[in-house]
């Protein structure tokens, strides 16, 4: 597989999207001051998309240990990702990319029924995308991956695309 894009590229940055708060929050907001984990979902409460950010939620006092934090995005509302964070008790950012501006910025495909495809991104603190894990039904796979290469840091040179097989 080739890798992605934006692997060791400056992350597309100056969007500006509202969160489940209804607040407008702009990716310069956090990209290039910390090391960032984005991570694209489909659809708020779905069964693997539950999943999917209540495993990046059991793991955030880690990753932030780890000097990271945590934003999701999908195509959802403001209102629907407000009732999936205070359902799942999710603390971290959730972006609605209504528009699908940062998805088309992201480079993130569409798959099944016109669903963006799962897609995790980690952004150092430099802003760059070091890492980009790809799996459409695997939520465990986007977890695992951020935990081992964050765990690892990017600093060997070591940065890559992984689609799950």
């Amino acid at each position: 597989m080739a890798p992605h894009a934006l692997l060791n590229k400056q992350a597309p940055s100056g969007i500006t999207l509202k969160n489940q708060h209804d607040q407008e929050i702009s990716t310069s907001d956090f990209i290039g001051k910390s090391t960032v984990v984005l991570f694209f979902y489909p659809k708020d409460s779905t069964y693997v998309c539950s999943k999917e950010a209540c495993a990046f939620r059991d793991n955030l006092e880690e990753i932030q240990k780890l000097g990271a934090e945590v934003v999701g995005v999908s195509a959802d509302n403001v209102k629907s990702h407000e009732q999936f964070a205070n359902k799942q008790k999710l603390s971290y950012t959730l972006l609605a990319d209504t528009e699908g501006q940062l998805r088309s910025a992201y480079q993130v495909p569409k798959l099944l029924f016109g669903f963006p495809q799962r897609t995790t991104y980690v952004i150092g603190k430099d802003g760059e995308v070091k890492h980009v894990f790809e799996s459409f039904f695997s939520y465990s796979y986007h977890i695992n991956n951020v935990m081992k290469a964050l765990q690892k840091g990017s600093e060997d040179g070591s940065n890559e695309t992984i689609e799950e097989e």
